[in-house]
């Protein structure tokens, strides 16, 4: 699947970098990635530094920690190799993925900024919280695509896991920025294309309805958090009445005192609660983008399916040109039509010429068509094998997030109830 120009625009670095032995195999066996090595993003840090236009500016750096697979099977624990790399390098390897492999649904990175957050939450991206959450999240994208069984085997993802050094020139040379430019085709091709396969079609639909659902779960998500906070936040006022009226009391005092106590832990117990529903509602923001990286294999298709559309109709309109050239007989209007009954026909070696040149071009439209066939077929065939592997990953992940979601709701009432069971036994007490 991948482009072979960028395989040999890459051939003289490798040869230079000279790869070892141990490198070569881990590329070329032929399983995933995942498999051969373990990888995670260990830590955050905050850095200050000049951005493009010299001026300083903070930002985060992720430290990437890689071990061979096969010295942890052994049980043995040699020290990590790591580098350091920001949230715009992690930006540049998914377009690099893109590009370069277009019939791969590209797993996406977390959101660079907050979205659906319910109001207490801070939408700092410098938010220790937040950066906490994007680091799970850039830890997962690279999971994901380690165990890919297309995109763990690419060079250049190899590279950015283990050489900090020149890694962002070695994806430059190869060209992908040059090839992005099918991506914007992709756009216009989107409203002009006859022909689309039926199942890309109903894709592209399900990729809507899939963003649409996922933002409106997550909109709801972010309401009832609110409401939530308050409601527990509330629970305090009882706490301090309690407390305040314990005071007043001889008999009554303890009881009220120990109600108030289990009321102000109720209360303070939500921030851990939402702080944990963020992760479940970091799931579900993941499909909300893989519905992105959905539409984009279905651009592709359009894209492939116009381009083979209009390679078609060109070699149809040559060959009618021939034809009514070999047979005098204008079936549609020109110009040249029009020239020949003002000022004559042409001379038969003018016209010989003509036929020859039209031959010639034919050849070369039926050459173009296959090319576009063939490019067409192979989209599709491996488009559908991805999108088949992604479905099976939606319906396993998204089974899991929901059902951990719900016991996560079913053991916080349950905290809650044992909350007022308690104050029942402290009012049993007075």
């Amino acid at each position: 699947m991948a482009d072979e120009n960028r395989d040999e625009s890459l051939a003289t670095d490798e040869e230079d970098s000279e790869p070892s032995c141990e490198e070569d195999k881990m590329l070329d066996d032929g399983s995933t990635l995942i498999r051969r090595m373990e990888i995670c993003v260990a830590e955050a840090e905050k850095r200050t530094g000049k951005n493009a236009v010299n001026l300083g500016e903070n930002y985060t750096v992720y430290l990437i920690e890689t071990s061979p697979m096969d010295a942890v099977n052994e049980g043995r624990n040699p020290a990590p190799d790591s580098l350091w790399r920001r949230y715009s390098d992690f930006e540049l390897l998914r377009n690099y993925l893109l590009v370069s492999y277009p019939c791969v649904i590209v797993p996406p990175l977390p959101e660079k900024r907050a979205e659906f957050v319910w109001h207490k939450l801070s939408a700092d991206n410098m938010d220790p919280d937040f950066v906490e959450r994007r680091r799970v999240g850039l830890e997962n994208f690279l999971l994901r695509v380690a165990s890919h069984p297309v995109l763990s085997n690419d060079k250049l993802l190899h590279h950015f896991l283990t050489e900090e050094l020149g890694w962002k020139e070695a994806v430059f040379e190869s060209g992908f920025q040059a090839k992005a430019d099918s991506r914007l085709r992709a756009v216009s091709a989107t409203c002009r294309v006859r022909n689309p396969d039926k199942r890309f079609v109903e894709m592209k639909h399900y990729s809507d309805e899939l963003q649409s659902h996922t933002s409106q779960l997550l909109r709801a998500r972010a309401r009832v958090a609110d409401r939530l906070y308050g409601v527990y936040k509330v629970h305090g006022n009882y706490g301090r009445v309690f407390s305040e009226w314990s005071a007043i009391e001889h008999e009554m005092g303890d009881g009220l005192q120990s109600a108030g106590h289990h009321m102000d832990a109720f209360a303070a117990s939500i921030d851990d609660i939402l702080e944990e529903e963020e992760h479940y509602a970091d799931q579900i923001k993941e499909y909300l983008s893989f519905a992105e990286a959905l539409r984009a294999v279905c651009r592709k298709h359009e894209l492939t399916q116009f381009e083979l559309e209009v390679c078609t109709q060109d070699l149809i309109t040559k060959r009618q040109q021939r034809e009514e050239l070999a047979t005098g007989m204008v079936r549609t209007f020109s110009f040249k039509g029009v020239t020949n009954k003002l000022f004559g026909a042409e001379a038969p070696e003018q016209r010989e010429a003509r036929l020859k040149l039209l031959e010639e071009m034919i050849c070369e439209g039926q050459d173009a068509v296959k090319e576009k066939t063939l490019e067409r077929q192979e989209h599709v065939e491996r488009g559908l094998v991805d999108m088949q592997r992604f479905k099976e990953q939606k319906d396993k992940d998204l089974k899991e997030a929901l059902i951990s979601y719900a016991l996560m709701q079913v053991s916080m009432c349950k905290k809650g109830i044992q909350v007022w069971s308690n104050a029942k036994e402290c009012f049993l007490k007075m």
